[in-house]
């Protein structure tokens, strides 16, 4: 059923917010970023990133990374809403558009902002299909010149909605695991052929953090080799930690 009443979405949201800071309060969260250090919470980071993570793992990081340096690109329909209003009481900022819906127009936006706020994308939504990144994020790394940084999260045994993602909503006082894989630079202006080979090699990267960070969440490791590379960063901290 879907929810059109104005108030009705506004309470909704403020009521999710609330709720969702408070259970999120309760999650152990570690972040590791295999590479150069790019924690979307550094306020000295020198560049501007586009974050993606899969749909179904949204929950972490709208409860841990809220930020008037961090916007959120939210789909227009209609159950985009709440959480486009839920992302704005977390301290987001909010852009509205999808590949199917105000996509020019978010585009835009982007490119005007692209100097000041970091983005955050889910690059299988609003609709999927699960786990299969769409070219959108590729197309938007080579015309703003940001980085993409993927993001895998993880939880241990966590609860999944009967939903087309699988949303996992994490277990009270369980861990939950983010791996940001190392920066991945878009050339400008690229052709279809090598859009389509960027979102491919995109794609498998996302899918194997997620696996890593779901194994290493689950106490399992992720057979992280040191072949040369430093020692990846590591920073504990709970999701109601500013």
């Amino acid at each position: 059923m879907k929810i059109r009443n104005a108030w009705v979405i506004k309470c909704i949201a403020l009521l999710g917010a609330c709720l969702g800071r408070l259970y999120g309060s309760t999650i152990c969260v570690r972040l590791r970023c295999l590479g150069d250090d790019v924690d979307p919470r550094r306020k000295d980071l020198p560049v501007r990133c586009i974050y993606a993570f899969w749909h179904e793992t949204v929950f972490t990081p709208a409860a841990s990374f809220g930020s008037r340096r961090m916007a959120c690109l939210i789909s227009r329909h209609a159950d985009g809403e709440i959480m486009a209003r839920i992302c704005l009481h977390a301290g987001f900022r909010v852009i509205r558009g999808s590949s199917t819906r105000g996509g020019v127009e978010a585009v835009r936006r982007m490119l005007r902002s692209r100097h000041l706020t970091h983005f955050a994308v889910l690059p299988d939504g609003p609709r999927g299909p699960r786990r299969q990144l769409e070219p959108g994020i590729v197309f938007l790394a080579s015309r703003t010149g940001m980085p993409i940084v993927l993001a895998g999260i993880g939880y241990d045994r966590p609860w999944r909605l009967p939903t087309w993602d699988r949303f996992a909503v994490p277990r009270p006082w369980s861990r939950a695991v983010i791996l940001l894989g190392a920066p991945m630079h878009v050339p400008a202006d690229i052709g279809r052929d090598a859009l389509e080979d960027y979102r491919r090699r995109a794609e498998a990267m996302l899918n194997d953090l997620t696996t890593r960070a779901e194994r290493l969440a689950e106490r399992r490791g992720i057979g992280y080799s040191g072949n040369g590379a430093r020692e990846p960063h590591s920073t504990s901290f709970d999701l109601a930690t500013p």
